[in-house]
C-alpha cells in the first residue's frame, strides 16, 4: 500500500521484538510518550543511525537511564517509534472484514480504519516520513511491517471484494481494485504537507477527516461497480471472471 523498500542491508540491525519493550509504571506513560513522541521526530529527520539516546533523552528533558527503563535500548525505542504510533493493519481486519457485512459496511470499516491515525495531526506526519526513512536506511522493521500487517490486510480486502464481486478466485484485476481503494486512503498521508498548504481546513479537525471517509466510500463503491460492469460486458482484462457486486 506504500512503495516498495529498497532490498534491507547485508546486515540489518537486529530490532527486539515489541513484547521485548519494558512495560511502563502507570505513572509513567506520561514521561514514556514524551520519550516516543521525541524519538520519533529525530528518527524521522535523521535515521537510525545518526540519531543518539543522549540526544533523545536531551530534547525529551529526561535522562538516558528512562530510555532503558522504558525502552530496553535505542532499537527497542526505535521499534516502539515505528510502530505503535498507527498500530498494526491486520490487527484491524475485522473491522471490515465480516461475511455478514454490506459492500458499503466492509468499505465504510477499511476506510475509516486506514484514516483514523490522520486525526493524531502532525504525529502521523512523522510517522510517514519515518517510514519513508526506513525504506532508505533499512533496519528491518519496514520488510516486517509489509509482511505481517500490509500483507495480511492486502489479502482481506481482497477476500471481500472477491465476495461481494461473486468472484472465487481472486486474479490481477482483483488486486489492482484493492490497491486503487487502498490508494484512495494512503494518498493522504503522503500528500498531507500539500492538502495543508492548498486547502488545511480538509485536515484541521477529527471532523474533517470523517468527511474524507464518508466521500472516500463513494468513491470506492463507484470503483466496485465499475469493475463488476466491466466483468459483466467482458471489456475487462482478460482473464477476469464474470460477477457483480451483493
Amino acid at each position: 500500500m506504500t512503495p516498495a523498500a529498497p532490498p534491507a542491508s547485508p546486515s540489518p540491525l537486529k530490532i527486539p521484538p515489541s513484547h521485548e519493550t519494558r512495560k511502563q509504571r502507570a505513572d509513567g506513560t506520561e514521561a514514556r510518550q514524551l520519550l516516543l513522541h521525541t524519538a520519533l521526530r529525530l528518527f524521522a529527520e535523521k535515521g537510525f543511525a545518526k540519531t543518539s539516546t543522549r540526544e533523545i533523552a536531551l530534547a525529551a528533558g529526561a535522562n538516558v537511564a528512562a530510555i532503558s527503563y522504558y525502552f530496553g535500548d535505542k532499537a527497542g525505542l526505535y521499534r516502539a517509534a515505528f510502530t505503535e504510533p498507527l498500530g498494526c493493519a491486520h490487527e484491524d481486519t475485522a473491522l471490515f472484514d465480516q461475511p455478514n457485512f454490506s459492500l458499503r459496511q466492509s468499505l465504510q470499516g477499511f476506510i475509516n480504519n486506514f484514516l483514523a491515525p490522520m486525526k493524531q495531526g502532525a504525529l502521523v506526519q512523522q510517522c510517514t516520513r519515518l517510514r519513508f526513512r526506513e525504506m532508505l536506511e533499512p533496519t528491518g522493521l519496514w520488510a516486517e511491517e509489509l509482511e505481517n500487517g500490509i500483507k495480511p490486510a492486502h489479502s482481506a480486502l481482497v477476500g471481500l471484494l472477491g465476495r461481494h464481486l461473486g468472484i472465487t478466485k481472486d486474479d490481477d484485476g482483483l488486486h489492482r481494485l484493492a490497491f486503487s481503494i487502498a490508494g484512495l486512503a494512503l494518498q493522504l498521508f503522503i500528500t498531507r504537507d500539500c492538502v495543508q498548504a492548498i486547502r488545511p481546513q480538509l485536515l484541521d479537525q477529527p471532523e474533517s477527516i470523517d468527511a474524507w471517509t464518508g466521500q472516500m466510500v463513494a468513491y470506492a463503491e463507484a470503483m466496485v461497480a465499475i469493475e463488476a460492469a466491466q466483468r459483466l460486458s467482458g471489456s475487462g482484462p482478460v482473464g477476469q471472471r464474470k460477477g457483480q457486486p451483493s
